[in-house]
């Protein structure tokens, strides 16, 4: 197993992020909505046991339907509170495009230590003290402005209302908790999901890739600094528009943000949920830089992206919907039968992720 295999897998199977049913029961959750179904005149239709990118639901007496999602951006927020917090709100708004919705509205919530005691910005700002010389100390208040200024500018680009939230001062922890929620209303017919559906099915990326986003890579322990990703502000909104022309062409059957792990997790994780397989072409993905190694195309935790699944004779009327928008698309790779996704890069094969984790690495967690 390769160190990218490690850190992918590591991020897919161990890490909470994606792991959140092993903290709580969403089963718990389920048996709740189920009864509130029995007697509500709404309706969810993806709740939390779903494990997909936004919640779907029915409200009574409308035939049209309404995606949200919570998105926390906690921990980049101690490097680059000001993109960490814009990123946390654009990545909110994609998780509910991706089921097909526009976002309209979004409330968030900030907690972090008095306004007046002191914080460290920058590489350091986990350890308390900077040894870099690339931080910056301010007052908790001045991040709070921040953080608060970059979930602003994200709204006001994506033409998002920010309806209401809330702010504590009390917390004492170094990590601020830095959390959105997005509300958007369908645009498709009918709610698009994660999982992979058909074999032969072609993968459709939007947006490029750059060098951002380590996050993954730092919570394997691979990497001693987060860099975490960096705001795309107009980048995002035309992705935005991109994806709904795409969504508009009907022929899209499944279809999932890119963020954290970026295509590595996108991919993998569908053909898992899906019970199939994956092969993928990380030299076709556009990308931001020149230079990328193809573990940085893999696992990069870029935003303003998407990716689509599409029937192979719809691939072409799909990439001309996305790209009349203005935003590089491309054919990356396909769903294939069985159980793994594999990732190459001209030609040679770069991981391959499997749909259980490796048992003398993770069978005991």
């Amino acid at each position: 197993m390769n160190k990218v295999e490690h850190a992918l897998m590591h991020g897919l199977f161990v890490h909470l992020h994606h792991n959140t049913d092993k903290a709580i029961d969403f089963g718990m959750f389920k048996r709740h909505n189920d009864t509130v179904r029995s007697v509500s005149p709404g309706s969810l239709l993806i709740g939390p046991d779903a494990n997909d990118d936004a919640a779907v639901f029915k409200l009574p007496d409308d035939d049209g339907l309404v995606a949200a999602k919570m998105e926390s951006h906690c921990s980049p927020c101690v490097p680059r509170p000001y993109d960490a917090a814009a990123t946390g709100a654009g990545g909110a708004m994609r998780d509910v495009v991706a089921m097909g919705a526009r976002p309209l509205f979004l409330l968030d919530f900030i907690g972090t230590r008095p306004p007046d005691q002191e914080v460290i910005v920058g590489p350091c700002g986990f350890k308390g003290e900077c040894t870099c010389g690339k931080c910056t100390r301010m007052t908790s208040g001045e991040r709070i402005d921040l953080i608060v200024r970059g979930i602003h500018d994200m709204c006001r680009e994506m033409g998002v209302f920010v309806a209401g939230g809330g702010l504590s001062t009390s917390f004492s922890d170094i990590v601020p908790a830095v959390v959105a929620s997005v509300i958007g209303r369908l645009v498709s017919r009918k709610p698009l999901t994660k999982p992979a559906k058909n074999p032969g099915d072609r993968l459709v990326i939007l947006g490029g890739t750059g060098s951002d986003g380590n996050d993954t890579l730092y919570r394997a322990g691979l990497v001693e600094e987060m860099r975490p990703a960096v705001a795309l502000f107009e980048e995002e909104k035309a992705t935005m528009e991109a994806a709904l022309a795409a969504v508009a062409t009907g022929k899209i059957n499944a279809c999932s943000d890119l963020g954290a792990a970026g295509i590595g997790a996108a991919v993998s994780e569908s053909a898992r949920f899906g019970g199939l397989g994956a092969r993928v072409d990380l030299t076709a993905a556009p990308v931001r830089e020149e230079g990328l190694s193809p573990e940085e195309i893999l696992i990069c935790e870029t935003q303003a992206r998407m990716l689509f699944q599409v029937a192979p004779e719809d691939v072409e009327e799909v990439l001309r919907a996305a790209r009349s928008a203005g935003v590089e698309a491309a054919e990356i790779g396909e769903i294939t039968e069985g159980s793994a996704a594999v990732f190459s890069y001209d030609g040679h094969e770069v991981a391959r992720i499997p749909h259980q984790p490796p048992a003398e690495l993770f069978g005991s967690r």
